[in-house]
């Protein structure tokens, strides 16, 4: 018998009940108050369903109205100077969102998942004061139904890595902080109380090594404080591991999927091991050889059965999903399924064997190679007569309730296919004439007909199964569903086609095809476990260079193959990153690479610190690139120097409802200007525009334009 648990948990609600209070909240439909008592109800349903399924250490303090790393920032008091005069909640989401005058912190992906965290930023004369009310609170919530629950917490350590400039030197500034907080959670009652350092499972230079190991040294050093678990996940902890093993701190949380168990035990001798052997990152059924791996843990240590990593990552409940084949529902587990996993094999009891299909073979692939990037720009430009600094949007437009009504009509057969059709084409319609009347240069169809970006392309090819209800946070309000890869990939017939005809058909200027590319496709789904990951990739690069084809013959003049995840697969550790990058190039430039010189090549990645891979960037060999800029401080034009094709530094953040000035833009377009010249630099937004209103989007993008054609007479 063993000790169960789960290191988090989804915290969006079964049925978004989260993301429904938090949009009611921020639209000024609903109160602070209304607010508030969804996240204690959905605090409390976690708990109690817990306790149901019979996990013996639940834990607390994983709830969040945003983000865990946003939280941990309030919690020590980094709360940059020009948010510090507004209320607390008020400030918490201006952080998070930006309101009208104040822009937020950045945003990227917390390591390589698709969930995006807060960028803290730290000054030099930023202090540290605790404010322990969330995680105090929320334990008391917990007691008072009778469970004694584990605070987590984000360790100190990955705090400050994870911080703009990662200022490890304020470690023992931020330790004062961590221990004043143990000694409060102690006073209170709390037993256990647990560290997420994931940040140490990475490549780590020996100085960060050992500030782990004197962080956890002091924090392990206080007199009267609960028993601390340090969690490190996403990977192995190496090095890191026999440096924590020395401090006083009673448990190690190992991930045991991502990583294998270490080859020397001893180090965890007399420790409490939580033993992370069922994945908290996709929604694939536990092998029952895992038993064996806990057997050797307790040898050393008391085992405590454990989740992975949190099971934020994966949808609530696979019983919410009667639609899917019964064959692969047989192989599939969700958080729910997954406690249970974990319960039963704290108990003793066997699970059930996996069954899977035969796995494929993958054929040869072989990228083809274009003509050079001046011949092809030469093409281009005398197809398109674009101007300098020419603009465009990212690819949606402002998702609104008709479009939501027609596709839920369709699904639910109350809605023909015909009547389907024409709302969808009104829609694209008014996209079109939208960026016409603004005077955007390449335009876009607004994508209304696609409910998500990997999603869409997910419901339209073979070996994909989509959910009903499986639910993910990507941030703050954002939910996806991420779609499952269970068999081959193939494209039975066009996607995209009848939709950017349609478009192209209403206006002379451009209109961009616009796919999501191979390696976002799967890095957004759950991937079937019995094929390596590249070969999935390959596969739907495959599918894609068809449907790049079909727009070709079609007449498209500019093709937008999207890859914001490819930042994100890299791998944590540097020694394997050259090969991941190498595969992944080579499946984008297959998909993309068989097109005329005159057509142009758009790609898009955003929220993923680009910046660390512009050189891979550049060997995807697309024609203009645009990236998220304006919410990261201008770090990627000012990394790409040696960039030699188009380029187009968002010049605003749509994540925030605030409205850039045409000054504002047109200072963010000189800058491009100065690095790129006028030839290579494109004007265009951040990222997609689904999430805002058209008000907001026209106001903006009249700017951006605005913005550009005053930059064109400087130039000229």
């Amino acid at each position: 018998m063993y000790g169960s648990t789960v290191l988090g948990y989804p915290r969006i609600g079964a049925r978004r009940e989260i993301k429904q209070a938090l949009e009611a909240y921020w639209s000024g439909r609903t109160a602070r108050d209304a607010l508030l008592a969804a996240g204690r109800d959905e605090r409390r349903r976690t708990w109690l369903r817990l306790a149901e399924l019979g996990l013996t250490a639940p834990p607390s303090n994983t709830f969040s109205f945003y983000d865990q790393v946003l939280d941990t920032a309030v919690l020590v008091g980094a709360v940059p100077e020009r948010f510090r005069g507004l209320d607390p909640l008020d400030a918490y989401f201006a952080m998070a969102r930006g309101n009208g005058t104040l822009a937020p912190l950045r945003m990227t992906k917390w390591f390589d998942t698709n969930y995006h965290y807060i960028v803290p930023e730290l000054d030099e004369d930023t202090p540290f004061v605790l404010h322990p009310d969330k995680p105090l609170s929320e334990w008391v919530e917990a007691r008072d139904l009778g469970l004694d629950t584990r605070p987590v917490l984000l360790g100190p350590v990955t705090f400050l890595l994870l911080a703009k400039g990662s200022p490890l030197h304020r470690l023992p500034e931020l330790l004062s902080v961590y221990a004043d907080l143990l000694g409060l959670l102690a006073a209170a009652g709390v037993r256990w109380v647990q560290f997420d350092e994931p940040a140490l499972a990475g490549d780590r230079t020996a100085e960060e090594i050992t500030a782990a190991q004197e962080a956890y040294a002091v924090l392990g050093g206080v007199a009267d404080r609960p028993r601390i678990v340090v969690a490190g996940y996403f990977g192995e902890l190496r090095e890191a591991l026999p440096a924590l093993a020395r401090t006083p701190i009673e448990g190690l949380a190992l991930d045991l999927v991502r990583g294998d168990l270490p080859a020397d035990l001893e180090p965890l001798r007399g420790k409490t091991i939580f033993a992370g052997v069922v994945s908290g990152r996709d929604v694939w059924r536990t092998d029952p050889a895992v038993a064996a791996t806990l057997a050797r843990l307790a040898e050393v240590g008391e085992v405590v059965v454990s989740s992975s990593c949190s099971l934020q990552h994966v949808p609530y409940d696979l019983d919410l999903e009667p639609d899917l084949d019964p064959e692969l529902r047989d192989r599939l587990a969700f958080a729910e399924q997954k406690v249970a996993e974990i319960v039963a094999l704290s108990r003793g009891v066997a699970l059930p064997p996996v069954v899977s299909a035969p796995p494929s073979v993958p054929s040869p692939f072989v990228p083809p190679v274009r003509s050079p990037y001046p011949v092809r720009a030469a093409a281009q430009a005398a197809r398109l007569q674009l101007p300098p600094v020419p603009t465009t949007t990212i690819g949606s437009f402002p998702q609104t309730d008709d479009v939501r009504r027609a596709r839920a009509g369709l699904a639910a057969g109350h809605l023909s296919a015909d009547a389907y059709t024409q709302r969808i084409r009104a829609a694209i319609a008014r996209a079109v004439h939208v960026q016409e009347d603004l005077g955007l240069d390449v335009l876009v169809h607004g994508e209304p007909e696609r409910n998500d970006m990997v999603q869409y392309f997910a419901e339209n090819l073979d070996g994909f199964a989509v959910t009903r209800n499986g639910w993910v946070q990507s941030y703050g309000s954002r939910c996806t569903r991420p779609p499952i890869i269970h068999a081959d990939v193939r494209r039975p017939k066009p996607i995209t086609l009848d939709w950017i005809s349609y478009a192209q058909s209403l206006t002379a200027k451009p209109v961009k095809g616009m796919l999501t590319g191979p390696v976002t496709i799967v890095a957004w789904s759950f991937v079937r476990r019995d094929l390596p990951v590249r070969a999935v990739v390959e596969q739907v690069a495959r599918a894609l260079r068809a449907e790049v084809d079909d727009l070709v013959r079609a007449g498209a003049a500019v093709i937008q193959v999207d890859e914001p995840a490819l930042r994100e697969l890299l791998p944590l550790r540097v020694s394997e990153q050259d090969a991941y990058l190498a595969w992944a190039v080579d499946a984008y430039r297959y998909a993309t690479g068989g097109v005329p010189d005159d057509v142009q090549i758009h790609t898009h990645l955003c929220y993923s610190q680009v910046e660390d891979i512009l050189a891979a960037v550049e060997m995807l060999d697309a024609d203009v690139t645009t990236v998220e800029s304006a919410r990261s401080g201008d770090v990627v034009l000012s990394a790409a120097s040696s960039f030699s094709r188009g380029l187009g530094p968002g010049v605003y953040d749509i994540h925030s409802p605030r409205v850039p000035g045409v000054a504002e833009i047109t200072a963010r377009l000189s800058k491009a200007v100065a690095g790129l010249g006028g030839d290579r630099a494109w004007a265009n937004p951040d990222c997609g525009l689904k999430t805002r209103t058209y008000a907001e989007v026209e106001a903006a993008l009249g700017n951006l334009v605005a913005a550009a054609r005053h930059i064109r007479t400087t130039l000229s």
